[in-house]
C-alpha cells in the first residue's frame, strides 16, 4: 500500500454539528464502557461526510478528542484504509472507477477515459468549479456487475461509457441517480431474467413433503457374511508384515527367570576365607 499523507493545506477547525454530535454520542453508548475507541470508523466516516467528502487534521482530532483517544491512534486508521479520502474531494460527486480484473476486462478503461475527459486528466483532482473529482480503486465487491463505480456510499453497476455519461450529468443538475445496475436487471440476477427455477408450481405453497429415512447400513461383519470374532482371551493376534520382525509373546509363553544375586555377595562366596597362619 502506498504511503497515504493528510493534504497540505488544512482548515483551521473542526466541530461536529448538533445533529452529528447526538449520533456519534448514541454510537459510542452502543459498545461496552472503556471500548468507545471500537467506534473510531463510523464517527470518522460521519465526520468525512459533514466536511464534504475527505477528512482535514482537525477532523481527526475531533474525533479523537470524542473517544479518548490519541491523535495518532486516529491518524493511523484514516491513513490506513483507503475508504477515508485526507484531501478536498468533488463537493458533488467523488467517482471511484473499480479497475480489477473483471472491471477491466468489461470496459473498466472506457469508463476512465470518461472521468478524464469530464473531470481531470489526473485523478485526485477536481474539476473547474470543484464539483467532481474521480480516482481508480480496486475491488468494489459487485463483480457480476462489472464495470461498476462508487460514489459516496453508493455503487452503480453495469455500466457503458454513455451510461457514465448519463450519470455525471444527473449529478451536475442536482439529480439523484438510482443506484445499482444500470442495464435494467434486478441486482445480480442474470441478464434477460431467471434462467432456473422458474417452474411456478414450486411457488405455489400447496406442496406436501413425506420425509423418508434411509434404514442405517447394517455392521460391518453382518454385510461381509462373515462371524463376529470371538472375544479374545489372550494377547489379540497381530499380522506380521515383516517376517524378521519379533513375533509378539503371549503371557502364558513367558518364562519367569530366577531374581539373581548381588554381584558382591556372589564374588564373596566363591572366594574361601583366609584363615590367619600359626607362627613356627
Amino acid at each position: 500500500m502506498s504511503v497515504r499523507r493528510l493534504d497540505p493545506v488544512q482548515p483551521e477547525s473542526f466541530a461536529f454539528s448538533a445533529d452529528n454530535l447526538a449520533w456519534a454520542k448514541a454510537t459510542v453508548a452502543k459498545y461496552p464502557p472503556g471500548r468507545q475507541a471500537s467506534a473510531v470508523i463510523p464517527i470518522l466516516w460521519r465526520a468525512q461526510e459533514q466536511n464534504q467528502g475527505w477528512v482535514s487534521r482537525k477532523a481527526i482530532e475531533a474525533v479523537a478528542d470524542l473517544l479518548g483517544m490519541s491523535y495518532i491512534r486516529v491518524l493511523e486508521v484514516a491513513t490506513f484504509y483507503t475508504m477515508f479520502q485526507l484531501s478536498p474531494v468533488g463537493t458533488k460527486a467523488h467517482i471511484q472507477v473499480c479497475s480489477t480484473t473483471p472491471c477491466m476486462l468489461r470496459g473498466a478503461e472506457d469508463l476512465k477515459k470518461v472521468c478524464q475527459r469530464r473531470i481531470h486528466k489526473e485523478p485526485h483532482h477536481t474539476n473547474g468549479d470543484g464539483s467532481l473529482s474521480w480516482e481508480e480503486v480496486e475491488c468494489l465487491g459487485a463483480c457480476v456487475n462489472a464495470p461498476m463505480v462508487q460514489i459516496w456510499k453508493d455503487t452503480y453497476e453495469d455500466l457503458t461509457p454513455q451510461a457514465l455519461e448519463a450519470l455525471i450529468d444527473d449529478i451536475v443538475a442536482g439529480r439523484k441517480p438510482k443506484p445499482g445496475p444500470q442495464n435494467g436487471r434486478q441486482l445480480s440476477a442474470p441478464e434477460g431474467g431467471p434462467t432456473s427455477l422458474t417452474e411456478k408450481s414450486l411457488y405455489s405453497g400447496n406442496r406436501t413433503f413425506k420425509r423418508v429415512e434411509a434404514p442405517p447400513p447394517p455392521p460391518p461383519a453382518a454385510a461381509a457374511g462373515v462371524a463376529p470374532p470371538k472375544p479374545a482371551t489372550e494377547v489379540a493376534a497381530v499380522k506380521i508384515t515383516n517376517p524378521d520382525a519379533p513375533r509378539p509373546i503371549k503371557l502364558s509363553e513367558q518364562k519367569i527367570q530366577p531374581a539373581r544375586k548381588p554381584a558382591a555377595k556372589k564374588a564373596a562366596k566363591k572366594s574361601p576365607s583366609r584363615k590367619p597362619s600359626k607362627k613356627k
